[in-house]
């Protein structure tokens, strides 16, 4: 794809901007596919992909990169829904659509998180990914998990900045820059790049991913919404022109120490078990003193307990 004004500081491979460009060339690396993944914040179905793109990752991260975009557009916002009561708020029928991606999916969702607070817009939370993409690629993907599980799991605003700056530090930034950067040029100016990718894609919902190999010339394959594993895994290969194999060396326990927190469907998902089956390994960690059992609105959570 032809990126058009594209600004100096900003780098699309990566997803980020404000790297100098000596930094940009330390930290390239050759993949032959990119994944644009489009999200907002407060999207509850950008948060139940987590566990088919922790096992896209796992299985065939070495054949991909993903740039994450926010899209600047929640279609949440603008929600309502019919009962045989007549039409309910919105605040309501946002809580009632989280219940039902919770329970469809495994990936806990409390939507009752609508309902106790005076929402202000998603414009904050939606800098504060881009904020926390300048102290690096790893540490936007950790603070975006972290800001998720606030929202999500624990019912905290996260527009609201002393939500975000909290997030921030448990996602190990420093939370100072992180403040600065929240009112920076740079990271204005990074969502509105995003903002721009997003309509010059044509781009109108949340999730949405765009492959693209390594000819940028190529047009891209656009995926709007969840599909089953096996389709994303049939694009990758549609891209590379071969069968690739996926990577199987990761065990449970690496998982989880590299993820930390994870949902129980996480697990399901990325080893490709049944839930029961995924719960029963849990449960022998939890004995063996290696993880904790975090109960949510929606199943159970599990932390790894670095000793």
């Amino acid at each position: 794809m032809n990126q058009k004004d594209t600004p100096s500081t900003c780098d699309n491979q990566l997803g980020v901007c404000g790297l100098d460009p000596e930094q940009q060339y330390s930290i390239k690396r050759h993949k032959p596919i990119e994944l644009y993944t489009f999200i907002d914040p407060l999207c509850a179905d950008c948060w139940a992909f987590e566990p088919m793109l922790k096992r896209l990752q796992i299985e065939y991260g070495n054949y991909f990169r993903i740039r994450t975009l926010v899209a600047g557009r929640l279609q949440a916002w603008n929600v309502c829904k019919h009962t045989k009561k007549g039409l309910i708020s919105k605040k309501q029928a946002l809580a009632s659509i989280w219940e039902e991606i919770a329970s469809k999916t495994g990936m806990s969702c409390d939507g009752d998180v609508w309902l106790e607070y005076k929402w202000q817009s998603p414009y904050l939370a939606s800098i504060a990914i881009k904020a926390a993409e300048l102290q690096g690629p790893q540490a936007g993907v950790r603070f975006l998990r972290k800001m998720r599980e606030a929202l999500f799991l624990n019912k905290q605003n996260i527009t609201e900045e002393s939500v975000l700056i909290h997030c921030a530090e448990k996602a190990g930034l420093d939370p100072i820059e992180f403040k600065n950067d929240l009112s920076s040029k740079t990271a204005t100016k990074a969502l509105q790049h995003d903002i721009k990718t997003t309509n010059e894609m044509g781009v109108d919902i949340v999730p949405t991913f765009v492959f693209f190999n390594a000819n940028v010339e190529d047009d891209g394959i656009k995926v709007t919404g969840n599909y089953p594993y096996k389709v994303y895994v049939q694009i990758i290969e549609e891209m590379l022109g071969f069968k690739p194999e996926p990577s199987t060396s990761l065990t449970l326990e690496a998982f989880l120490a590299q993820y930390e927190f994870v949902a129980t469907i996480e697990v399901s998902v990325v080893f490709n078990m049944t839930e029961e089956e995924a719960e029963k390994q849990l449960k022998a960690l939890v004995l063996q003193q290696k993880v904790e059992a975090v109960p949510v609105k929606y199943g159970v959570f599990w932390r790894y307990i670095n000793n």
